[in-house]
């Protein structure tokens, strides 16, 4: 055996000492940088709680053109599309045929009048003769019914030509409400009447309403909150999303609630009114409909994208000041666009991880860097 100072000795001593060396410079070179993850902070900012529906465009009034005379068009008054006001000349059915009635119901009015006048005569020159003794009693009778019969003559003749002079009123057709008009389904020269059905329709533009259904559980959660804040509007104001994902200027306000649950849907139908000025919302389109369920508060928001889940619940990834990776469990509350409020688990300004979380496990040192605001 050699000994401790032996030239062999000493050459097994340095093998030892390299191959140390060789190992911890080996296992360094193996273990690499930190892995790079990206971060967001814990912000305290105001928020609105919301809910999420979808919605479709209904005008506030709808009517359908129709003609209450029958009879050939002799005019269209309006292009197709365009806006009209109430009272403006639509249609123009012919109405030579209704002018000829309207005279000959106005002289046959004038032909019992006279009758009328005669009657009336011979009643009063009658009441002398029966002084007289000059005619019997049955004759006075006789004249005063015929006196009582040409007055009736005379309202009924009255009745014709009103209502002959009304349907000549209806060989003109004119917009009831404010609005646009669509396509006109006849043309000049159509002969129509009233079982031709619709002329054109006319749809209300400004204001606007949009109808969404709500469930029964959220219209029971507003009204308790309602009835505990007696500050709270009773009229929900509404946001929209057109559908090409642009944010609709102006906001609306709820004014009707149905009064009956769809059994079909278990929902209850809620209308919102909008301005619609610009002439964006389209009666019968749909749109994405954001509610207001209350006044704005204090809320903690973190980026969806850090939510984990496993078999305990929710968690996210922490990154503490010395950069090692630490679990949270959290408890969340509503969502806010791509943000989700956490209601514990997480305090303001801590960093959680949104990018790379695959890549680390607690306990792990990380290189952090802060995603960019939206």
């Amino acid at each position: 055996m050699p000994s401790r100072n032996s030239p062999v000795a000493w050459r097994v001593a340095f093998y030892a000492l390299t191959l140390i060396a060789w190992s911890e410079a080996a296992s360094a070179q193996g273990a690499g940088p930190p892995p790079a993850v990206t971060v967001a902070p814990a912000v305290t900012r105001q928020v609105t709680e919301t809910g999420e529906f979808i919605g479709r465009i209904t005008a506030v009034d709808k009517v359908d053109i129709v003609t209450r005379v029958p009879g050939f068009i002799e005019q269209r008054n309006f292009t197709e599309g365009q806006e009209v006001k109430k009272g403006d000349l639509l249609f123009v059915i012919e109405q030579q045929t209704y002018k000829a009635v309207v005279e000959q119901q106005r002289a046959n009015l004038a032909k019992a009048q006279s009758t009328a006048f005669n009657a009336k005569l011979q009643f009063e020159r009658g009441k002398e003769l029966v002084r007289n003794n000059n005619i019997p009693q049955s004759t006075l009778d006789q004249r005063e019914a015929d006196d009582k019969t040409a007055q009736a003559a005379i309202l009924e003749a009255q009745a014709q030509l009103d209502q002959a002079e009304i349907n000549l009123g209806y060989t003109e057709i004119h917009s009831p409400i404010d609005g646009r008009i669509g396509l006109a389904i006849f043309t000049e020269g159509n002969l129509v009447q009233p079982s031709s059905g619709r002329l054109a329709t006319i749809v209300s533009q400004d204001p606007i309403y949009v109808l969404f259904p709500a469930s029964e559980r959220d219209v029971l959660d507003y009204k308790s909150k309602l009835a505990k804040s007696a500050e709270m509007n009773p009229h929900v104001t509404v946001h929209i999303k057109l559908p090409n994902g642009t944010a609709y200027a102006h906001p609306g306000q709820t004014n009707f609630l149905d009064v009956q649950v769809d059994t079909n849907t278990d929902t209850v139908t809620v209308r919102a009114q909008f301005p619609n000025p610009e002439r964006l919302l389209i009666p019968g389109g749909i749109v994405n409909v954001t509610t207001e369920r209350g006044p704005p508060r204090s809320a903690l928001l973190i980026p969806q994208s850090a939510i984990q889940l496993d078999q305990a619940g929710l968690y996210v990834l922490v990154v503490d000041p010395s950069k090692k990776v630490e679990q949270r469990r959290i408890t969340t509350a509503a969502e806010q666009g791509r943000d989700i409020a956490v209601t514990s688990g997480l305090k303001d300004g801590e960093l959680v991880i949104v990018e790379g979380i695959q890549k680390v496990r607690p306990g792990q040192v990380v290189a952090a860097t802060t995603a960019a605001s939206n």
